[in-house]
């Protein structure tokens, strides 16, 4: 694995920690690939109880990598968008997925974090969808999943102003489930189902 993911055992869990913070941990084509193997080997690991997901520093990760966006064709969208809904898929199908948000969550980041079956921001993280100010639209299921979770009026003004939501808003929202000054760690401590 390159040093954009980087893997670690503890316990029963497997940490998956997105490790370019000088770039924002962009979700670039090949991070998205080394996921798809990440999970199918979680799956069918017994050992595996848990798949946390987290950044360095104070970047969780921003998303698709805008140049790849860039380089997309008219006839190459419906597989860009096609790969990152089918991880967000693999995702939502692990039982314990947890997102341990330790600092900004843009974009498809913020699609990986809702097809996590629980969220856990640290006190400084940021949400967004900045997609309206670039432009473009999530298409990794983010669309979907986050008026299930805050409802349409609030999930319409995410979508439309790209503005960056609060830990503590997004936890009065339902956005997320808990606030921690050390996600990765409650993660880790996390027994719900």
């Amino acid at each position: 694995m390159s040093n954009e993911l980087i893997l670690e055992k503890i316990n029963a869990s497997t940490v998956v920690r997105f490790g370019r913070p000088e770039l924002m941990n962009p979700l670039s084509i090949s991070v998205l690939e080394a996921l798809h193997v990440v999970l199918d080997d979680s799956a069918a690991d017994p050992e595996t109880d848990r798949l946390i997901f987290t950044g360095e520093k104070n970047v969780f990760a921003s998303g698709a990598d805008l140049r790849e966006i860039a380089a997309v064709t008219p006839d190459g969208a419906r597989e860009f968008a096609r790969r990152g809904q089918t991880l967000m898929a693999k995702v939502a199908a692990h039982p314990r997925s947890i997102a341990a948000v330790n600092g900004y969550c843009f974009g498809g980041a913020l699609d990986l974090a809702l097809a996590c079956r629980f969220r856990i921001a640290s006190q400084d993280a940021l949400f967004s969808h900045p997609g309206s100010g670039l432009g473009i639209m999530t298409g990794w299921g983010g669309t979907q999943r986050l008026p299930r979770l805050i409802g349409e009026a609030a999930t319409l003004e995410m979508l439309f102003t790209g503005r960056r939501v609060t830990a503590v808003e997004a936890l009065k929202l339902g956005l997320i489930d808990q606030i921690s000054d050390d996600p990765l760690a409650a993660a880790l401590q996390y027994s719900g189902q």
